[in-house]
């Protein structure tokens, strides 16, 4: 994959997900994740990406 903002995507993503090829890669990221019926890493607080319950609901639970 070739993004001329890799570095600077790098540099807010907060992904926790070691094997992840697409990290720093945010459409490739957001393509996956909206197929996947998810939303990525960076639309969460770290605390609960790391539980990598990427669901609308809980989006949803933490942001009312």
């Amino acid at each position: 994959m070739d993004c001329k903002n890799h570095q600077r995507n790098m540099e807010f993503c907060n992904c926790t997900y070691e094997p992840c090829s697409r990290k720093g890669y945010c459409c490739e990221c957001l393509h996956y994740h909206r197929r996947m019926g998810e939303l990525p890493a960076c639309f969460f607080p770290n605390d609960v990406e790391q539980t990598y319950d990427r669901s609308i609901r809980k989006f949803i639970s933490i942001n009312k």
